[in-house]
């Protein structure tokens, strides 16, 4: 027997709450198969299992904190025959015979035992983050798609044909039951019953719980996706009438008020608090000329809908990751007084999200996506990032973070390194400013890049060729 238990979803992680369970005492799960929500103060993440197995028992209810390495769950090792009715289809039956000539009866078999059902599986369909995404604005039940990719995972082929499937009128319940009165006549069309529980989202257990403590309706409420959770509950809360409390003492003239200062601000002020204490940061800055760029992406974006243009932070991202594939003494972790490289370039995404957080959840394999994929998986992170939706791997995987601010009109970014993180990129506002090329002089959009660097992993040398080779390649960006 194994215990399922809280994993460390960041450094600065040291309990979290469970939010809901994904399985079920008596599920078969395998390694990589989801099986719950966690709520880490900063966002709510997709806790996969370790180990394969049975769920044999649930130790912790939706909706408590449990500390880190605490036990959730328990796994019994799967039986044999779970694993055998898994590797082998059922035959199918047999075509029924035409029926002969009655014979003499025989005598009775002999009774046979009765199967023993398999116990059940959950096995999940491997899908990856962007394409889960894809298949919720379509309303696509992926556990009823079957993958045709490598090893069963689903495509984006897979997810569209399953909705146009859904969509075809064969495919969708009538809406209007067809009766033929009693002896003949027209055929007279009347509105079936809506199916039990049809048009009502669903509702996870903590929200459920939420509702109940905070007095939230929940039949008002649809929530993202057909789905309410916990966030659209503390919404609906903070517009719903209170009622009226007993008269707070007078604040002093002048005091604050309290802002900020949410969990989610508090675990950021612990983690940037170790950083500055234990990092010795160094920091070194260039000024970048985009004018190539923002030709890219003129010609680029030209015939592309809004939606799916490509915009000057996926090229800078881009350029960030092929530099840190090139220079991996930035590209990994200060672990136990030595550097450890990272598995790959996983970039982090700096986020604002609730009660005044910050998450970094990564682009996983930065550097093997092509400048438009990249887009549409950066456009997909930010979005599930703010709904709560990320998995482990995106939360703990981030080997180098950037942080871009241009957008609040920063013009300069030097940022506190995320431990145990070795390196963090600071991308300021994309502005136009006086710039000579072979000796003359024009305007030209440029953006400053700041790049800060942990000493006891390099030194500003190599911080400046990283910023070197960025601009190098962002002078070029159709090599991107």
């Amino acid at each position: 027997m194994v215990d399922f238990t809280m994993p460390s979803l960041g450094a600065d992680m040291e309990s979290g709450t469970v939010l809901e369970w994904l399985v079920h005492p008596g599920d078969t799960v395998h390694r990589g198969d989801l099986m719950a929500v966690v709520d880490t103060d900063k966002a709510a993440v997709e806790v996969e299992s370790f180990h394969d197995g049975v769920v044999s028992e649930l130790l912790v209810e939706p909706g408590t904190r449990v500390d880190v390495g605490a036990s959730l769950a328990r796994l019994e090792p799967a039986p044999a025959a779970a694993v055998g009715a898994e590797a082998t289809a059922p035959a199918e039956p047999a075509a029924p015979a035409e029926p002969a000539a009655p014979a003499a009866p025989a005598a009775p078999a002999a009774p046979r035992a009765a199967p023993v059902p398999a116990p059940r599986t959950h096995r999940q369909p491997r899908v990856t983050p962007p394409l889960r995404h894809h298949a919720a604005e379509l309303g696509v039940d992926l556990a009823a798609v079957t993958g045709t990719g490598r090893d069963g995972a689903v495509t984006r082929d897979d997810v569209d044909r399953a909705a146009a499937a859904a969509a075809s009128p064969a495919a969708r319940p009538h809406a209007l039951g067809e009766v033929a009165p009693p002896g003949g006549g027209p055929v007279v069309r009347e509105p079936a019953p809506a199916a039990a529980g049809e048009g009502r989202a669903r509702v996870t257990p903590y929200a459920r719980r939420l509702a109940e403590e905070l007095g939230v309706d929940l039949a008002t409420l649809q929530g993202e996706d057909g789905t309410v959770r916990a966030a659209d509950i503390r919404a609906a809360a903070g517009r719903e009438p209170v009622r009226p409390a007993a008269p707070a003492p007078p604040r002093p003239r002048g005091a604050g008020r309290d802002v900020g200062t949410g969990p989610g601000r508090g675990a950021i002020a612990a983690l940037m608090s170790r950083s500055k204490r234990e990092i010795p940061h160094y920091y070194v800055a260039t000024t970048v000329d985009l004018e190539a760029v923002t030709e890219l992406l003129r010609r680029t974006n030209l015939d592309r809908p809004v939606g799916r243009r490509v915009i000057p932070a996926a090229v800078i991202l881009r350029a960030a990751a092929l530099a840190a594939r090139e220079l991996p003494v930035l590209n990994g972790f200060w672990q136990e007084d030595r550097f450890v490289p990272g598995d790959g370039v996983h970039l982090g995404v700096a986020v604002h999200v609730r009660d005044g957080a910050l998450v970094a959840p990564a682009l996983l394999h930065a550097d093997e996506l092509p400048l438009p994929d990249l887009m549409v998986a950066l456009r997909d992170l930010v979005t599930r990032a703010r709904s709560g939706r990320l998995s482990r791997a995106e939360m703990t995987a981030p080997t180098l973070t950037v942080t871009d601010l241009g957008d609040q009109g920063v013009e300069e970014v030097a940022g506190v390194i995320y431990p145990p993180q070795v390196a963090l990129l600071g991308v300021g506002r994309v502005v136009e400013r006086p710039w000579a090329v072979g000796g003359l002089l024009g305007v030209r959009p440029v953006v400053r890049l700041t790049l800060s660097g942990d000493h006891r992993a390099t030194d500003g040398s190599t911080g400046a060729r990283f910023l070197r080779l960025m601009d190098r390649l962002l002078q070029h960006p159709e090599g991107l």
